[in-house]
């Protein structure tokens, strides 16, 4: 199936978040960071040791369940009814993870199936998407991999997933977790660019009319230069509203808040990109119609 042809509630951080976009007939998709959801294994090929019990985090077996029983909750209170049918998930360590995750945290009964990455990344993170298989049947999948410039350290690939949601609509998601500013913001500036590049290149070949939701973790701010270049693809920033956003401001339902605080300032990082197709009116049983909002706490 794979070849296409192409801030939660945690034990040791005090954001939690999730960013959601719902469609007609209950279809949900959320997007939530997991913070580094690591296990405490120790993986001989990443540099992961910060994260085993004997590491700098002394990081427990009983730490670790708790944040996956914590990232179970978020998920689950997302709806009053039923769960989200899409969960893109950025910081994930393994396969490992989301096996626990999926099939013995408190989200077990939940009837999750998940597709993920296998990254470079020099720490083992990837990014994934949860689906509900009676309401999202994946097509096809893909890594997109996203080649480092000179002196830049290896990133995460980019999840491609098609999938027919059950009223017949094919989506296409692009799940991504962009490289992080550490080394300053203007010198690792290209590197986002980079990642903003592979994914418009991909949205290029597929169909005109194509449905797309790029979301995911961009380390970029709404007004910064890769945000700005996927929105002159074509791609509309519905959580560009976030931006600057404290959480006592966003008192309406349709509001967007903030994704996370950084000395006592929130802002946004994580984004959702739609296609202009989700922002035409449908026609009656034709087309998704697209609405946001994000929680935080």
């Amino acid at each position: 199936m794979r070849d296409c042809g192409l801030r939660l509630f945690l034990t040791f951080v005090f954001l939690s978040y999730f960013l959601i976009l719902s469609f007609p007939q209950s279809f949900t998709l959320v997007e939530l960071n997991c913070e580094n959801l690591f296990d405490c294994k120790h993986d001989s090929l990443k540099q992961d040791t910060e994260w085993l019990p004997n590491g700098q985090r002394r990081w427990s077996p009983a730490r670790y369940w708790r944040k996956l029983n914590h990232i179970g909750q978020e998920i689950l209170s997302c709806q009053e009814e039923g769960v989200p049918d899409l969960v893109a998930l950025v910081e994930v360590e393994n396969d490992s993870c989301l096996f626990d995750l999926t099939r013995r945290s408190l989200l077990r009964n939940a009837g999750y199936e998940y597709l993920m990455t296998q990254s470079p990344d020099v720490r083992g993170i990837d990014v994934a998407l949860l689906y509900q298989p009676f309401t999202f049947r994946p097509i096809c999948y893909d890594y997109l991999d996203v080649k480092p410039l000179e002196g830049m350290r290896p990133t995460r690939d980019i999840l491609y997933v098609q999938g027919e949601t059950l009223r017949g609509d094919t989506l296409h998601v692009f799940v991504v977790h962009a490289p992080s500013r550490f080394g300053g913001e203007k010198a690792t500036r290209p590197n986002r660019r980079l990642v903003a590049d592979r994914v418009a290149n991909a949205i290029r070949r597929l169909p005109s009319k194509a449905q797309v939701i790029v979301v995911g973790d961009f380390n970029d701010y709404a007004t910064d230069p890769a945000l700005r270049y996927l929105e002159q693809q074509g791609l509309h920033n519905v959580t560009a509203g976030a931006q600057g956003l404290r959480a006592k401001e966003g008192k309406r339902r349709d509001a967007v808040l903030a994704t996370y605080r950084y000395q006592g300032r929130w802002e946004s990082i994580d984004h959702v990109l739609v296609s202009t197709r989700f922002q035409r009116p449908p026609a009656a049983g034709s087309t998704l119609s697209l609405s946001f909002f994000a929680i935080t706490i």
